[in-house]
């Protein structure tokens, strides 16, 4: 996608991350969208040596060997293949518009846009739209399910990831892996290629997720905080926002620290979490601020725009 877009993809993101950081200031109420939380914490350190030893050295290496005209290219490459996995879901979703946007995108950048080397359709205003599998089961009122934390895959949640395969089925990534048995799974290389842009790309972040108290916590309430934008199409309602930090604003000024303290002590104790996080201080009221929690299970709005 063009730089802009991506730019604005990343202060997105940074906004949530930064936003849950604040929130995670103070001690969150017992989760319940994260029972699966011991399971998920061994798979995030694995997850994090990966990256350390293998995939972030990878990706810098990308970065210092090519120039930043080169990798906006080689992304716009990547997102204009991809644009079939948007269509489909755009058409799951019931929303011709978007889905139309999309396909005359992929047309003008396969053909004017040298395979999408180039962004000629940008230039010509039309309007570029993202969604997944994950974003077309919530529209269809699919509950969130537990958090999951997956090796090598990462954040996402039981209704998320079914996205993996039914995306793969439409991205053309996908068709050449399938079609082709290469010597020493050659055929994979392109996907390969593909994540570890997207890895290159994320890079900018690591300062934030490094200096968070607690890591794991920081990329989960980040996650779901992305994707119920992504869920609403970057306007989600109030309500949904105040249902993802799990309280509401006169539940706010009933929390005491104390008892969040406590409460959350007593499920990380049954649950067998050792990572506890110390408290915070309290803001200057005295409140404890609302952590993200609960889970969710928004009713997307039908929208054809």
């Amino acid at each position: 996608m063009p730089s802009t877009r991506r730019s604005r993809i990343a202060r997105s993101f940074v906004a949530a991350t930064l936003a849950t950081a604040l929130a995670a200031c103070a001690v969150a109420p017992p989760r319940t969208d994260d029972p699966m939380q011991n399971f998920n914490r061994k798979m995030f350190k694995f997850n994090m040596f990966a990256d350390k030893v293998a995939i972030r050295p990878v990706a810098k290496t990308y970065v210092r060997v090519t120039g930043p005209k080169g990798r906006e290219h080689i992304s716009d490459f990547f997102t204009n293949l991809r644009t079939p996995v948007t269509i489909v879901n755009e058409v799951l979703q019931g929303r011709p518009g978007p889905a139309l946007d999309s396909t005359a995108r992929f047309l003008i950048n396969s053909t004017a846009g040298v395979l999408g080397f180039f962004d000629p359709a940008t230039h010509l205003d039309v309007p570029q739209h993202t969604t997944d599998f994950g974003v077309t089961l919530a529209h269809w009122g699919v509950p969130e399910g537990p958090y999951l934390v997956l090796p090598f895959v990462g954040p996402t949640t039981l209704r998320d990831v079914w996205r993996l395969p039914v995306d793969s089925y439409f991205d053309p990534l996908g068709w050449y892996a399938r079609d082709h048995d290469f010597k020493w799974h050659a055929e994979y290389l392109p996907s390969v290629f593909y994540l570890v842009t997207l890895r290159a790309s994320a890079l900018p972040l690591d300062s934030i997720l490094d200096s968070s108290y607690d890591p794991y916590a920081f990329m989960r309430d980040a996650y779901r905080q992305h994707r119920l934008y992504e869920i609403y199409y970057g306007n989600p309602p109030m309500s949904a926002i105040e249902e993802l930090q799990g309280t509401s604003p006169s539940q706010q000024n009933d929390q005491d620290i104390d008892q969040l303290l406590q409460q959350q002590q007593q499920y990380e104790k049954t649950h067998g979490v050792k990572e506890n996080a110390a408290p915070a201080p309290a803001s200057s009221s005295g409140k404890a601020a609302p952590a993200a929690s609960s889970s969710i299970n928004p009713p997307p709005p039908s929208s054809g725009a």
